[in-house]
């Protein structure tokens, strides 16, 4: 009997075998169970650092994003074995110093890869340790992307030119959202950078991305009560608790970094590519030309403006000149003393000479194959050489746009009564009134523009006969007969926004593509900005306020005597569609949302990684959008003026431009 039941079992062991199940997927980071230094260890001397978690570890771009504060000389040494996450200080440990090791997301678990997000450590060399600490956000000011991985620091030291002589003396951060802590902080006043230290050397450089703040800031802390929701294991909730905490002060520092667009200035370049061409090519943007003169041949001594045409880029950075006598083209060799600005060893721009070779090599001529005899005849009379002369538009013009005509050479007279032009009526065309062409730009010698008052729906005919335009080696266009036929007004789309919050403050509205990039741009007149000629499809927006009137963004300032904030920029948080023949309005109120919520998910660019298995969810807006982007019944007041979440994780919504 006994033989029985136990064949009995095993058969009905043999016929439950399958695959086992895994269970439910990981989806809880690494927890931290000790370390040593333990956290807020006293009197530590040991320079090694161990950090044990409950599983075993990765570590994702470490020597990046792990944080030693105070910032050290020497890169510390970082490993993981297991479990064990190890940090080796190779500096002398200061004494009577706070140290915090901030790791950001660095650690992940090494299965799955869930990252433990802002974990960070603290010991001290003395016999106390500092707790203050500082949270906000970075934000790139021109575009509103989060930065990640940016440097954030701090100065006591209150002077205007420690951020770029003195490293920082308390260190962090941003993570993937532009969220930053500093933590371990003395009671004080500091003054506070975000900075994207390029050359790590805990200071400000003028070439690199930075943003600060306008005035100082002394940490604070303050006891309050939180409530804390209690869920079960199948995640029903079970309990609200109240805890004791504390809230660090302040939480909700907004900095926008920028470039001041500094560079170097020198001649980075110079080359003869064309018998009949010089070109210089500068580091950067200037404001004054060079004053070139030249020192071989029969015209020694004669400045370049007397023998050659200038072609320049709209920041004097390239500079094409082309040579106008052609017994300069037929030599060689030219050699020109070119004196340019140049920054010297203290920073300044100063006048500098060089003397200059260009040459080029002479090309062989290869000799023309013989002509049949039938051809003799025909190609006796040789072909006269023209300058290429071409209308840029195509065979459809924008009804906001004029004629521009371009030349392959320098223009050096344009005949406009040479210009004829001609509307189509019923198959028959009928001579108006001509465009009237003129060079706009004088350092642009090979365009011509005509603005024009289009008709709508119709088609015109542009001729320009030969020899109506000559450049500058003599040469004449052949004649061009160029028909297009203009848009209707039916094709474009207009937007009307209609915009509050401003104080009268100047603006300019920016219509955008998908790339981010303007297509369309307005002044806002009456709290009003109108964009009209845009195609039918999907567009975005933004404002900035121009505080100069220049007409344009303009950048911040750390090195000038007046420290400049770059102009403050806003999003339309909503995408809006736009079709043939619409006219919209949308309804903007630039300080409904705060700054972390302004910028529409589907055109922003920083965005935190992706979890293992984990999906965008960022799905674009509705093809119909409302007209008040805030009209959302599931929306209410709280959720509207909510501050961001820091890693603090409290917000006193003191900056009333963003929260």
């Amino acid at each position: 009997m006994l033989l029985a039941m136990i064949a009995a079992v095993m058969l009905a062991a043999c016929a439950n075998m399958g695959r086992p199940e895994g269970g439910p997927r990981d989806e809880l980071p690494p927890v931290y169970v000790r370390s040593n230094p333990a956290m807020g260890q006293l009197n530590v001397n040991n320079n090694r650092i161990h950090i044990d978690f409950d599983e075993n570890i990765a570590l994702d771009d470490a020597m990046n994003k792990i944080v030693v504060s105070p910032a050290q000389r020497t890169t510390p040494a970082i490993s993981s074995n297991g479990r064990r996450l190890t940090i080796e200080l190779r500096d002398t440990l200061l004494p009577n110093t706070t140290y915090t090791i901030d790791c950001a997301d660095a650690v992940k678990d090494l299965n799955e890869g869930n990252v433990l997000d802002g974990f960070a450590m603290d010991f001290s060399t003395g016999d106390t340790i500092d707790t203050l600490r500082i949270s906000g956000m970075v934000f790139e000011a021109r575009t509103l992307e989060p930065a990640q991985g940016m440097l954030v620091g701090v100065y006591s030291n209150l002077s205007d030119t420690a951020i770029s002589t003195l490293p920082f003396e308390r260190i962090t951060k941003t993570n993937q959202l532009g969220q930053f802590t500093l933590r371990n902080l003395k009671e004080g006043t500091y003054r506070i950078f975000a900075l994207k230290d390029v050359n790590r050397d805990y200071h400000w450089d003028r070439s690199e991305d930075v943003a600060f703040y306008d005035i100082t800031i002394s940490p604070s802390s303050m006891p309050i009560t939180v409530t804390d929701t209690l869920t079960r294991q199948n995640g029903e909730r079970d309990s609200l608790v109240t805890r004791d905490a504390t809230r660090f002060l302040p939480d909700d520092i907004l900095l926008t970094w920028f470039n001041e667009g500094y560079t170097s200035q020198y001649l980075k370049d110079y080359k003869r590519s064309e018998r009949n061409k010089i070109t210089f090519q500068f580091s950067t943007k200037a404001d004054t030309l060079p004053i070139i003169k030249l020192l071989n041949t029969h015209r020694a001594g004669e400045e370049i403006s007397a023998w050659s045409m200038l072609d320049a880029s709209p920041t004097l950075d390239t500079l094409t000149y082309w040579i106008s006598d052609t017994s300069l083209v037929a030599l060689d060799s030219i050699t020109l003393e070119t004196r340019y600005l140049r920054t010297d060893t203290n920073d300044e721009l100063t006048w500098t000479t060089d003397t200059l070779k260009f040459n080029i090599r002479s090309v062989k001529k290869k000799e023309p194959k013989k002509k049949k005899k039938d051809d003799e005849e025909e190609d006796s009379v040789p072909k006269i050489p023209h300058m290429e002369l071409r209308v840029t538009s195509g065979s459809s013009q924008e009804l906001n746009r004029g004629l521009i005509v371009t030349g392959s050479t320098p223009i050096v007279d344009f005949d406009t009564t040479a210009v004829s032009f001609e509307v189509q009526v019923d198959t028959v065309w009928y001579p108006i009134i001509r465009p009237s062409f003129s060079r706009l730009d004088p350092l642009k010698p090979m365009t011509y523009t005509a603005p024009y008052q289009w008709e709508e729906g119709t088609k015109y005919r542009l001729t320009i006969d030969s020899a109506a335009v000559t450049d500058l080696y003599g040469l004449v266009n052949e004649r061009i007969v160029h028909e297009f036929t203009t848009k209707k007004s039916d094709d474009y789309s207009t937007v009307i926004f209609n915009i509050t919050g401003l104080d009268s403050i100047p603006a300019i509205v920016e219509v955008l593509n998908s790339s981010d990039k303007p297509v369309g741009t307005a002044r806002v007149i009456d709290n009003s900005a109108t964009i009209g000629y845009l195609t039918p499809g999907s567009y975005y927006a933004r404002l900035y306020l121009d505080a100069d009137g220049n007409g344009e963004w303009t950048t911040g300032s750390l090195s000038d005597s007046i420290q400049r904030q770059p102009e403050e920029v806003y999003y339309y948080p909503k995408r809006f569609n736009l079709k043939k023949n619409w006219t919209i309005e949308q309804n903007w109120d630039i300080n409904e949302l705060p700054v972390d919520q302004q910028k529409p998910q589907e055109i922003k660019k920083n965005k935190p990684k992706l979890k293992k298995g984990e999906r965008d969810n960022s799905l674009p807006a509705n093809d119909e959008e409302e007209d008040e982007f805030f009209d959302d019944p599931f929306m209410n007041s709280a959720t509207r003026n909510s501050n961001f979440t820091n890693s603090s994780g409290y917000g006193n919504g003191t900056n009333s431009r963003y929260f």
